[in-house]
Formats: structure tokens, C-alpha cells, sequence
């Protein structure tokens, strides 16, 4: 069994060497990214990002990336880019290419192709002066010193830094457009994520029951109440539906211990005065927030004219992998 200090040290330095050489591509950037971004924005037409091995690899994620930040792209690889993918770029589409040494014979075979199609080129390359920098229309210099295999063989760093600038392209280019977070909500729809972006308060109360009781009633109706509905709590109303107070299934427990004259008490001798709510086309998260910065596990739930409607539990968000 290896030494742990071993370990560590291991992975220290390649996190390091790592984040040491996304920070040097500060210094990289130059007029052709922003050119680059502009093209993009303009363009009527798809993003293609192609690629070969690990940068391959790399080429999937940036086209979901770009995807779900509101430009459309394909993924092509670069070996069956030239044994009849090629199809896939149209003619006003914008054509990524990512390459560490950017002379691999896939793309020296690859980029001739393009460009007699007129359409622009891309590159993402640690070489700005290998084949693929000297023909593309746009270069963006990923240059990495070393990678952080021991040997500088397997792609590392300089897939990091690749990840890195397509990052930049989408975020540049979601910037530029306006990219909100209801329009992220479109091309997220499924998951927690998609649910944190859209879910709102309404539609986790559809399914609750409503217990409410108001402050003349006794607490054994309080009881029952709170009970029968199992949400562990009851609004406080008066006769316009307007909320005055809340109690909870704590309070019932405190009150108790402190008398056992439970005929003598109603709600309004219980109940806790001026609750926290919140509005029904609240975000769910915003109930999630108010929950947790109160460290409460229900909040009562009003309409536009303040009426109550509903109760949100802890237990709703959690249902719905929002917590």
C-alpha cells in the first residue's frame, strides 16, 4: 500500500499544475475570442464541434454546454467527419475544431474540407502555429507547459484548459444574449435543477390539505385539526380568510406542558401572532430559503389579496429533490 503523504502530494501537484495553467489562459486571450464570440452570435447558423481522442471527449461536453445555454451545436468526430459525417455541417454552421497539437492527419485531412465549404473555423489548440492554427479563421490559444501525467503523455492539462475555453465561448455568448434563468428552465425541465428553476409554491400545495382554525376555537379542535390534516400545523384565520396566526404541533407540546386546563385555552391563547408566508406564485425555492433562514419546517401560504390557501412543508421540497 502506497504512503497517503504520497498520495496527497500527488494530488496536490496536479491540481496545482492544473489550475495553474487555466489561470495562465488569462493571458492568452486576444482579439480572436471576442471576434470568435461576434461570428458565433451573429451566425444563422448551428455550432459543429469536432474533435479526435480525448479531445473528443472534450467536444461532447462543450456541445451540451452550448446547448443549454441557447446555441444550438452538434458534436462530429473528426475520424467520421471524413468517412461521410461531414454531412452534418450546413452551410452557414460554425465549425470547432480541438486540438492539442493541432497536426494530427484527421484534421490536416479534416480542415480542407471545411473551408472549401466556406465555412469558418474555430480552433482550440495549445499550438496557434501548427496546421489547424494557420487555416482556422479564429484561434484560441490553449497552451498548456505540461500535462500533469508524470510521463507528459496522457491528455490532462491541456484537456482542462480545452474544457476551459468552451466554457468561455458559452458563457460569453449566454451573456451576450440575455440568457436568463427562466429561458435556462426551458432546456432544463427534468431533475432538482430543472424543478429549482420552475417549481413554484402553488404547485406543491395543490396536494396538501388546508387546516386552518380561528381563534375563538378550543384547543381540543386545534388538536384535531392539526392532526387530521398531518402537516404538523394549522393556520389562524378570521372571518375574511386573513391570516392572524399560526399554530404549530411545538406549540401544542409546549402549552401542554405547562398546563393540563386545556378547556380554559382557545387558539388565541396558543397561537403565535404575525406568521412568516408566503406568496402562492412564489419560486419554490424562495419557500426552501425562507425555511431555512427561519429554521422552520412549514410556512403558510396567502394569495395576492393576502388570504390563506395553503401550507408548504419541509417535507414537499424534499419530495421533489428541490432540498
Amino acid at each position: 500500500m502506497k504512503n497517503h503523504n504520497d498520495i496527497l502530494s500527488s494530488a496536490k501537484e496536479t491540481i496545482l499544475l492544473q489550475s495553474n495553467a487555466v489561470a495562465n489562459l488569462v493571458n492568452l486571450l486576444d482579439n480572436s475570442l471576442a471576434e470568435a464570440v461576434n461570428f458565433i452570435l451573429n451566425s444563422n447558423g448551428r455550432v459543429i464541434v469536432t474533435g479526435i481522442g480525448k479531445s473528443a471527449n472534450i467536444g461532447t461536453k462543450i456541445v451540451a454546454t452550448l446547448n443549454s445555454t441557447g446555441t444550438p451545436a452538434v458534436f462530429m468526430h473528426a475520424a467520421d467527419a471524413i468517412h461521410g459525417d461531414l454531412g452534418n455541417v450546413q452551410e452557414n454552421d460554425t465549425v470547432i475544431c480541438i486540438s492539442k497539437s493541432g497536426n494530427t492527419p484527421e484534421i490536416k485531412v479534416l480542415v480542407p474540407l471545411i473551408k472549401n465549404s466556406s465555412n469558418k473555423i474555430i480552433a482550440i489548440t495549445g499550438n496557434p502555429d501548427s496546421f489547424l492554427g494557420k487555416n482556422a479563421d479564429f484561434v484560441l490559444n490553449s497552451y498548456v507547459e505540461k500535462e500533469a501525467c508524470p510521463n507528459n503523455l496522457a491528455p490532462t492539462t491541456s484537456t482542462t484548459t480545452q474544457l476551459v475555453m468552451g466554457d468561455v465561448l458559452a458563457v460569453c455568448l449566454l451573456q451576450l444574449r440575455g440568457f436568463s434563468s427562466s429561458d435556462f428552465a426551458k432546456y432544463h425541465p427534468g431533475g432538482a435543477l430543472g424543478k429549482r428553476l420552475y417549481l413554484r409554491v402553488s404547485d406543491l400545495i395543490k396536494n396538501n390539505e388546508l387546516p386552518k382554525v380561528s381563534s375563538s376555537d378550543t384547543i381540543t379542535k386545534v388538536i384535531i385539526e392539526i392532526s387530521e390534516k398531518r402537516l404538523g400545523v394549522t393556520a389562524v384565520v378570521d372571518d375574511t380568510n386573513q391570516l392572524i396566526g399560526i399554530i404549530t404541533d411545538g406549540d401544542i407540546r409546549r402549552m401542554l406542558s405547562k398546563t393540563t386546563k386545556i378547556d380554559e385555552l382557545t387558539a388565541s391563547d396558543v397561537m403565535s401572532k404575525n406568521p412568516k408566508s408566503i406568496d402562492v406564485d412564489a419560486m419554490a425555492v424562495d419557500a426552501l430559503e425562507t425555511l431555512e433562514n427561519n429554521s422552520i419546517t412549514q410556512i403558510l401560504v396567502t394569495n395576492s389579496n393576502k388570504e390563506y390557501v395553503g401550507v408548504v412543508h419541509l417535507h414537499d421540497l424534499i419530495k421533489e429533490g428541490i432540498f
